[in-house]
């Protein structure tokens, strides 16, 4: 069961998560907090974590997260991720999980500025299929919530409407067309499978673009970009499926992706939840 969002962010929350963000926003250098994920959207459950961006300038240092003392680990700068993905903290608030990610308002501005103008990068990050992309930093700030703080609302700019679908698709296109030459036709079964799942995941990020539907992580990636049916392709496959078999299923990924872009390029459909 899943909530809505209410008219104050922190509806529901711990006081001690509350306390923890009036401790955050006197840090050094700490300019605007702002609640994402689940709690953001609404979409939490009752045991979700508190997801919470911190944005600063120069003078933020970790250090001073960690001597406010609560119990977790807090890594420096760069330390986790590296690249737009800047660390952050996991801190556990007498069974209230919390998860901190510094966001440093330099590269963020930079990037908005990039995604303007139709430039974008992808980035490795651990637990993500594909990487994410740099414009993940401007769909944090069009569907998180401000706690404290003055920080963009970005629209989803058309040029890397345009530019992020032809990319995505570009390269799942040679995901994919690899997936069924090399290792298909080999009945290579994990390397062919893991192909399909990162080529969906492509296909997703490029429906998603066209669309101009953001998306801030893996979790809800195929379901956003029309791309959740490659499930229901993999659960088909037999115990043990000829190069024919996985041929069809590279295959029909392909034309389920031309079907994905084909409905992402209506108009934007990307939540927004109040401020």
């Amino acid at each position: 069961m899943t909530s809505h969002p209410s008219p104050d962010p922190l509806a529901g929350a711990p006081l001690r998560l509350r306390r923890l963000v009036d401790e955050l926003i006197r840090l050094p250098g700490v300019e605007a907090l702002a609640l994402g994920g689940s709690r953001a959207s609404g979409t939490h459950r009752a045991d979700s974590d508190w997801d919470l961006g911190v944005y600063y300038r120069d003078g933020f240092r970790p250090a001073d997260v960690r001597a406010l003392g609560h119990p977790g680990t807090v890594v420096e700068l760069g330390e986790w991720g590296g690249g737009i993905f800047n660390g952050g903290a996991w801190l556990d608030l007498d069974g209230t999980r919390v998860d901190l990610l510094w966001r440093e308002l330099a590269v963020v501005e930079h990037e908005i500025d990039e995604a303007v103008a139709g430039r974008w990068r992808i980035e490795p990050l651990m637990f993500h299929l594909t990487g994410i992309p740099t414009y993940l930093l401007l769909a944090e700030l069009a569907v998180n919530r401000v706690l404290h703080g003055d920080l963009p609302r970005p629209d989803y700019p058309s040029a890397l409407r345009e530019a992020a679908g032809r990319g995505w698709f570009g390269r799942a296109e040679l995901t994919l067309g690899f997936a069924r030459s090399a290792h298909a036709a080999q009945s290579r079964l994990t390397a062919c499978l893991g192909l399909v799942a990162v080529g969906a995941a492509e296909l997703a990020h490029a429906a998603a673009a066209t669309g101009g539907r953001w998306v801030t992580n893996d979790k809800s990636l195929l379901a956003l970009g029309g791309m959740d049916g490659v499930d229901a392709l993999l659960r088909a496959l037999p115990g043990d499926p000829s190069p024919q078999q996985l041929q069809s299923l590279v295959d029909a990924t392909v034309e389920l992706g031309r079907q994905a872009m084909a409905g992402g390029a209506g108009e934007d459909v990307s939540p927004s939840p109040p401020r």
